[in-house]
């Protein structure tokens, strides 16, 4: 599968408690934190909920 890099680029302070677990649940939670994970369903899902907050690089 492909992988996808994810970079958080804003904060998750005045956020939803959901958008903030799920950024937990990418393994984000601090600014400029970059992670790498395969470009699942599952995952593309969670990003998509959160991208205003990331960047995304393929």
């Amino acid at each position: 599968m492909a992988k996808i890099k994810v970079t958080q680029i804003k904060s998750a302070i005045n956020r939803p408690s959901r958008q903030k677990l799920t950024l937990q649940a990418l393994g984000l939670g601090k600014l400029n934190k970059t992670v790498e994970h395969e470009a699942t369903p599952q995952i593309l899902g969670m990003v998509d909920k959160v991208g205003h907050l990331l960047k995304i690089e393929k």
